[in-house]
């Protein structure tokens, strides 16, 4: 049996292995709100591994996701061997990440761990949906909608652990807003690579230049987001991932893949730094 300390530890280290993005600015919150946005964000990354994985077929995914969903919603603690005994024809092609969902709960503080669980919950469902579509976005309000369950409710819960934390409130549209950026830019930055694989989620009729709008009007969102945030290590935590994917956007711009490591350090150290 792990103790809580021994728990942390290991949340942490998946993490740092999983995103770089996210590992740093979680590491720069108080105790309380590093367990629980840690806790959130790989409970949301197990789900999205299920969803974003090149070798399931798209039928199966759509069947695992609506099924966590189902033990999600589920009272009382979350049903880790039944967890295990769906995920086990598939597990050898999933990371760990995706396979230990009941371990990043029990690292959730106990007052939030339910609504952790909901807010899973409304992602797997969303993913399934989207899953048994086979990712077929072909109008814009399509595009908001997925991006609203693989990111944009990122967005929302953050600001309920926010609320919830010492009752900072912020405007849960610009929110979804600011998720939704983020999410934009991974898409733009691998279309080429999501077309080898057959998925597309930018609608046909969407022109790269409308495609850059619809990712920098978000991004917009998120700076108008953080208005309403005082507290300086949520700030901080909103400012870096915001930063990184309004340079990426700019890079892709540019004509490049992706920002530079040397860039990405940059970025973090110079927002660090103005916030002391």
């Amino acid at each position: 049996m792990q103790t809580e300390k021994q728990q942390q530890k290991e949340a942490m280290k998946m993490l740092k292995d999983t995103s770089r993005t996210f590992y740093i600015p979680i590491t720069m919150l108080n105790p309380e709100l590093k367990k629980t946005v840690a806790s959130a964000y790989l409970c949301m990354r197990a789900i999205d591994e299920i969803e974003d994985s090149p070798v399931l077929a798209s039928e199966t995914k759509a069947l695992l996701l609506k099924e966590t969903e189902k033990l999600l919603e589920s009272p009382g603690p979350f049903a880790q061997k039944e967890y295990d005994a769906l995920l086990a024809p598939v597990a050898k092609d999933l990371p760990e990440v995706a396979l230990r969902l009941g371990d990043w709960l029990d690292t959730c503080p106990a007052g939030y761990t339910d609504k952790v669980k909901a807010f899973t919950a409304e992602m797997a469902g969303g993913m399934s949906k989207w899953a048994s579509k086979n990712w077929n976005v072909e109008t814009v309000e399509d595009l908001d909608d997925y991006t609203y369950y693989v990111a944009g409710l990122v967005g929302v819960m953050l600001s309920d652990i926010w609320e919830w934390h010492n009752g900072t409130k912020t405007d849960r549209d610009l929110a979804v807003g600011y998720g939704r950026g983020l999410q934009m830019v991974n898409i733009l930055r691998n279309v080429e690579e999501d077309r080898e694989r057959g998925v597309s989620f930018l609608p046909d009729s969407m022109s790269t230049d409308e495609a850059f709008d619809y990712a920098q009007k978000n991004l917009d969102d998120g700076l108008e987001y953080m208005k309403d945030i005082d507290t300086k290590s949520i700030l901080l935590f909103c400012r870096i991932p915001l930063a990184l994917a309004r340079k990426t956007l700019n890079a892709l711009r540019d004509g490049r893949e992706k920002m530079s490591r040397a860039e990405v350090e940059d970025t973090v150290a110079q927002i660090t730094s103005d916030s002391k």
